[in-house]
């Protein structure tokens, strides 16, 4: 049976440690490259052979799983994120997809899930979940918080204002 190749991203060791002993013992994929950030991903990824699959915890230190995925989205097209978060938020997972994840997974999964969705991304390209797709098609132009405060900064300031603040950025 050919195993695949995966990347772990996850900050905290016990967490990375206990989903490296998990995805190896799913059965077709190895994890054969670790990182506690992006940055380590980036870094190990010079090094070695690209992974299939890169899981991608969203909340670290330096750089974060967002900013992860859309490089490897921009950097490395053939590694297909997959984003883990404790984060059940709308939010997280609209902000995760538009970065580039193909596939959404909470932390608190079970291995069976787990499994369930690297299967998918090796067969699609993608996993999403029924709550996922529903989230996605209630809100096809859905915003982030951020970008909502960003819309509502950006139209208080008046077009001679936003013009002194372009010449002097």
């Amino acid at each position: 049976m050919e195993e695949h190749s995966i990347a772990l991203v996850d900050d905290h060791h016990l967490v990375r440690n206990g989903l490296v002993s998990t995805v190896n013992g799913l059965g077709g994929y190895r994890v054969t490259v670790e990182a506690g950030n992006g940055k380590e991903l980036i870094d190990a990824l010079c090094e070695a052979e690209s992974p299939a699959i890169a899981i991608v915890d969203l909340n670290m230190p330096v750089m974060d799983g967002y900013e992860t995925i859309a490089w490897l989205r921009a950097n490395a097209p053939t590694v297909l994120p997959l984003a883990l978060t404790f984060d059940a938020t709308d939010d997280a997972m609209v902000k995760a997809v538009r970065a580039g994840a193909r596939g959404f997974l909470l932390k608190n999964t079970r291995p069976a899930i787990l499994k369930n969705a690297l299967d998918s991304l090796m067969l699609t390209g993608y996993y999403y979940t029924d709550s996922t797709h529903d989230v996605l098609q209630r809100h096809p132009g859905m915003k982030t918080r951020e970008e909502r405060e960003r819309e509502r900064v950006i139209g208080s300031i008046t077009p001679r204002e936003m013009e002194f603040l372009l010449l002097v950025c």
